[in-house]
């Protein structure tokens, strides 16, 4: 699950805060890269078992409602949502327990903000479709969390202020992490019932390295890189940069240098994108030039062999 687009999240997270802090321990600093990673994969999980938290507080629902008409008589409530096939084997999905079962904090903790969205899935339109549906197989059942997800949980303020409460690690991982929530939804089989694996923390091992690699080369060469932004910004005004700007540009700078196998083009898109999320409004045309006259002047100085390729912003 972890890949290179959260890990280069991290590691602009960690430089800035490794320059900021004044302590800087390049061993613990990598340590703090590790654990800020691993808290990514929980909130992966933590989002999964939300949906089982959700399932189970309507079924709390539905047996109050099941109560009240025994009462007073009436027609007895659909038991379709609760017995929702893809809901049922998440819940019962054993990677999933096991990880619920390693928490102190679970969803129980927050049964307030369970309960305001079970009632805003029971006020969608898609709830109400699913609910009034004929098809009643595993597919639809899959869907229905699919588009549910999508409309109240992926663009969600109020759990996005809670996640934030919980972990200042979580602050700017719930977009990426989203998707891969909506992709492990797709891929469900209910053949597979409890047994069916979950996301991987890392895509593959070399991403391990890779994050290792990167900060590292980033840190123990950032004056080395920061002299050719220098030697590059003849025609930019260098001096004015926003100091994130500059931290950008320094890990770009040591992916270029550390990862042949990596495009230039996709090592200037990747940190161009992170430059209109993390700095100025302005930041990312000017990184966008920066690093392309940075990486002609690598090429041109021998310092770097690859082919400038084609740039796409």
């Amino acid at each position: 699950m972890i890949n290179r687009e959260i890990i280069r999240i991290k590691i602009v997270q960690l430089t800035y805060a490794y320059y900021q802090n004044g302590n800087k321990n390049i061993d613990a600093a990598e340590k703090e890269l590790a654990f800020s990673l691993s808290k990514a994969y929980d909130l992966y999980n933590h989002l999964l078992a939300l949906i089982v938290a959700v399932t189970k507080e309507e079924q709390r629902r539905l047996e109050l409602r099941q109560a009240k008409v025994r009462r007073e008589g009436g027609e007895m409530p659909s038991q379709k949502f609760v017995l929702n096939r893809f809901a049922l084997q998440l819940a019962d999905n054993k990677q999933l327990n096991e990880f619920v079962s390693s928490q102190k904090r679970t969803w129980a903790d927050d049964q307030e903000f369970v309960g305001r969205l079970c009632e805003e899935i029971e006020l969608s339109e898609i709830y109400k479709e699913y609910m009034e549906s004929p098809e009643d197989d595993y597919a639809a059942d899959r869907e229905l969390w699919r588009r549910l997800y999508r409309a109240l949980i992926q663009d969600n303020a109020d759990l996005e202020a809670l996640l934030e409460e919980q972990s200042l690690y979580w602050n700017d991982d719930k977009d990426v992490v989203d998707t891969f929530v909506l992709k492990t939804i797709k891929r469900f089989e209910e053949k597979n019932g409890p047994r069916q694996e979950l996301l991987a923390e890392y895509d593959t091992d070399d991403e391990v390295d890779y994050a290792r690699k990167l900060f590292r080369a980033t840190i123990m060469n950032g004056e080395e890189y920061q002299r050719y932004m220098s030697e590059s910004s003849r025609n930019w005004d260098f001096s004015r940069l926003a100091y994130m700007d500059v931290i950008i540009m320094q890990i770009a700078i040591a992916e270029m240098l550390t990862f042949p196998s990596i495009p230039l083009s996709v090592t200037i898109n990747e940190y161009v994108n992170l430059a209109k999320v993390y700095s100025t409004p302005r930041s990312y045309s000017y990184i966008n030039g920066m690093l392309d006259a940075i990486a002609r002047h690598l090429i041109q100085t021998g310092r770097l062999m690859k082919p400038m390729g084609k740039l796409g912003n």
